[in-house]
């Protein structure tokens, strides 16, 4: 696994959903603050986005917008005022097709509106670090990943064929994927495109990632990077924000605490994948770490979010 993998799947629950929705005339929807991330793809026409405590964005035909932390927001016809998002109808009622549709000179617009269900217990800080709105505007040459994915969702949206259930939560993930995969591409903010950027800590990372459970030191993971382990310490924790070996450990604690969200295994089993050598052991660093035992930590992590498959 890679880092941007392993900071989506840490979060992501369930299946995500998608809905083609073609509106016309003056309209103004609302989608309140939600527990996990929403997306907007606009295929045809034009409209605006009016994020909760953020200005407004102008979406064209083929801009992408992703609320990776469940931001509140209005979406509309044009950039309207206050009067008319306070009554805005909620946006469910546009993905079921019954809200209402009025005539005026506005065109139609059609778009793709998701959700992808999250875990924000334990997230990732390249996750935690997205802003409130990405947007991916639609330029000629740009994020050709990114328009790929969404002319394959919008067709399988088109038209249910053989495999749909199969393709359609697939390419929802890989639409979550380029999007945050552009967001890094473009960035001006934000300490983790900078860190997966330099190939020192991105060659430690990739390391920790692919075999967390590993017995790493400083040195061994300094070989690995290529440098000493005085470089690799002064610019993995100048980057990352902590040293080497409290990152991984960290890590391998969200790795245990993903375990324990989402199967039923032993502590033990548990245990051993992520790099501890006994229950205890690992029982004694998560306490530590987040304040709760395993234990407690899986019976609300249950009551919390049951999975969805």
């Amino acid at each position: 696994m890679d880092v941007v993998s392993d900071a989506i799947s840490a979060v992501r629950l369930g299946h995500p959903s998608s809905n083609r929705v073609r509106v016309g005339g003056s309209w103004c929807a609302r989608l309140d603050p939600y527990d996990g991330a929403g997306f907007h793809v606009v295929l045809e026409g034009g409209c605006w986005l009016l994020p909760d405590g953020g200005a407004p964005v102008s979406l064209g035909v083929g801009d992408a917008v992703l609320l990776p932390h469940g931001t509140g927001h209005v979406i509309a016809h044009a950039q309207v005022d206050a009067a008319a998002v306070e009554k805005a109808v909620p946006l469910e009622q546009w993905l079921t097709g019954t809200g209402p549709r009025t005539r005026s000179d506005h065109g139609e617009v059609e778009m793709l509106c998701g959700k992808y269900r999250l875990d924000r217990s334990r997230v990732h800080p390249l996750m935690a670090e997205l802003p409130k709105v990405v947007h991916l505007p639609n330029r000629v040459g740009s994020h050709l990943e990114l328009r790929a994915a969404i002319d394959l969702l919008a067709g399988e949206l088109d038209a249910r064929r053989p495999g749909s259930c199969i393709a359609l939560p697939s390419l929802l993930d890989l639409l979550l994927v380029y999007m945050i995969r552009s967001w890094m591409t473009e960035a001006t903010s934000g300490a983790w495109p900078g860190v997966l950027g330099d190939p020192v800590t991105a060659a430690a990372l990739r390391a920790l990632h692919s075999n967390p459970a590993a017995p790493w030191t400083n040195d061994r993971l300094a070989a690995e990077a290529g440098v000493s382990r005085p470089t690799l310490a002064r610019r993995f924790t100048t980057l990352v924000g902590r040293p080497p070996m409290a990152y991984l450990t960290w890590w391998r604690l969200t790795l245990a605490a993903i375990q324990l969200r989402d199967t039923p295994d032993t502590l033990a089993a548990i245990a051993r994948r992520v790099g501890y050598g006994s229950p205890y052991a690992l029982s004694h660093a998560f306490d530590r770490e987040f304040g709760t035992t395993p234990g407690r930590y899986r019976a609300e992590a249950a009551g919390r979010s049951p999975a969805v498959r």
